[in-house]
């Protein structure tokens, strides 16, 4: 096949394959403009002071996270971190109207193509819109860079925007999203055989398996029994062994929540099932029930988001209490309390990664929204049919929200707790202080000499960030709730009973 069949083939098609290109064109110049802000960032000159070689703060920069050397890389890597659920909603932009180009792809073959080219044509679709997006991402980025390269009063720039990524790395973005959003193409039709007669698509029969349910149980509840079993076995096996086994135990259920998405949309239709009244439930449950993974890849991104999230919750939760036990410790010697601006700055630096976190859910509830919305229009034809045999459109409104929330809620609860417990698997309580100092010689210096002071040591509990748990999950419901009404907007016209008729 000549490439310029190929490429006309690639972007011939319907409404639905042009809607298509263009959430996968918008999803990659996302991903785009995030690696190049991960790529600047990662450009900002080294330097090295000269009278002794250590690093030099940049001090044109007015942001502390990009003056200290040391934190530069915790930046690109958050950032990276960012890129992740940009690239799911990317796959799940090529998962929509799948459909109508798996028709358009049969009617291929009836016409002579082969599977692999058929196969072929559909990969280049997906590479042509995100090659593009990639051009938009990169050219819009550069206008920002123009756009916000504003000094601050004392010269100094909030942002890098005095640097480029290196010409490398731009290439390396701009090839690296079509390639990434080619294969995933082509790996989405690895279980579909298109034949001139029509498109076999294969799928899985059975119901989830139970180990992703067993083992967020073992995590949820593992580091409870494990400490209460660590004070008894105390004699026999060490506290970090202990320790080390709570923290693996929570990060298999971590995984568990990730990967059994399946399992917790398959578990919550079963309940709709058994124990709904109303035709919507029980719509909602047998939808659950028969394809427990519709969605659930999108999903699994919104809970890898909120597991990392109550995980840094966590961490700021002991790191609060560590700074507060040191303080008391320190007043209680009277000595001064530690620097207020130096605490804060690393308090700041933990909240960049929530900050990161909030946009990832942001991220992964639009993909979300994408599957809602493919799910509506390959089944608009049945959703019209119902209607016109009476259904009103409130309960297929009802069920397409208690089908979206009846699995998310759970998950959601499950996701913070896990997430939470990584940390609090292994430390619940902070220590700060502590130490001693002798003023005498190094013969006169032993504990209990006149000359050996101890100080206190003081050790709080840490508490559980209820408050901001709430927020971060609430805010991901919130923000689910929006995206059922987008999906309910969009059923109003999908069940028009012109839809019928079409093919």
């Amino acid at each position: 096949m000549k490439t310029a069949t190929l490429a006309k083939l690639a972007v011939a098609g319907s409404r639905t394959d042009k809607f298509r290109m263009a959430f996968t064109a918008v999803s990659s110049a996302l991903a785009a403009v995030v690696l190049l802000a991960a790529a600047t960032v990662a450009a900002v000159p080294e330097l090295v002071n000269p009278d002794d070689g250590s690093d030099k703060w940049n001090e044109q920069y007015s942001s502390t996270l990009i003056r200290e050397p040391g934190l530069r890389p915790g930046v690109v890597l958050t950032l990276l971190l960012l890129a992740v659920p940009v690239l799911f909603l990317a796959g799940q932009s090529i998962r929509f109207g799948s459909p109508a180009r798996d028709r358009r792809l049969a009617a291929m073959r009836l016409a002579g193509a082969t599977p692999g080219q058929a196969v072929l044509i559909a990969a280049t679709e997906t590479a042509v819109a995100a090659l593009l997006g990639s051009i938009v991402g990169t050219g819009a980025f550069l206008l920002l860079r123009v756009l916000l390269d504003r000094r601050n009063a004392d010269g100094t720039l909030p942002l890098p925007t005095d640097v480029l990524p290196s010409a490398l790395a731009v290439t390396g973005v701009l090839v690296l999203v079509p390639v990434l959003a080619a294969l995933i193409g082509a790996f989405l039709l690895r279980r579909v055989i298109i034949t001139p007669l029509g498109v076999v698509r294969r799928v899985r029969t059975r119901s989830p398996r139970l180990w992703p349910g067993v083992l967020i149980l073992v995590g949820v509840f593992a580091p409870l029994l494990i400490r209460r079993l660590g004070e008894v076995l105390a004699r026999w096996i060490s506290g970090d062994l202990m320790l080390v086994v709570a923290f693996v135990a929570v990060l298999l259920a971590a995984v568990a929540v990730i990967v059994g998405t399946g399992w917790i949309a398959y578990t919550a239709g079963r309940l709709l099932h058994r124990f709904g009244r109303r035709p919507a439930m029980l719509l909602a449950g047998r939808q659950l029930m028969a394809d427990p993974w519709n969605g659930s890849r999108t999903l699994a991104a919104l809970l890898a988001a909120l597991v990392v999230g109550a995980g840094v919750l966590g961490y700021r939760a002991f790191m609060q209490t560590e700074l507060a036990a040191r303080d008391e410790a320190w007043a209680a010697r009277g000595d001064v309390i530690g620097d207020p601006g130096l605490d804060s700055f690393y308090l700041n630096s933990v909240d960049l990664v929530r900050i990161a976190v909030a946009v990832g859910v942001v991220v992964a509830a639009a993909g979300i929204m994408v599957a809602l919305a493919e799910s509506i229009v390959s089944r608009r034809r049945t959703y019209a049919g119902l209607v016109a045999a009476g259904v009103p459109r409130r309960v297929l409104g009802a069920s397409i929200a208690w089908q979206t929330l009846a699995p998310l809620v759970p998950a959601v609860l499950v996701a913070l707790t896990v997430g939470v417990s990584l940390l609090r698997g292994v430390a619940t309580t902070a220590t700060g202080g502590g130490g001693a100092s002798c003023s005498g010689t190094e013969a006169e210096c032993f504990e209990g000499s006149p000359n050996w002071v101890q100080y206190p040591e003081v050790t709080k509990a840490v508490p559980v960030p209820l408050g901001d748990l709430l927020l971060l999950g609430g805010g991901a419901v919130a923000i689910m709730l929006v995206v059922v009404g987008v999906g309910l907007v969009l059923l109003r016209s999908s069940t028009d009973l012109d839809e019928l008729r079409v093919a």
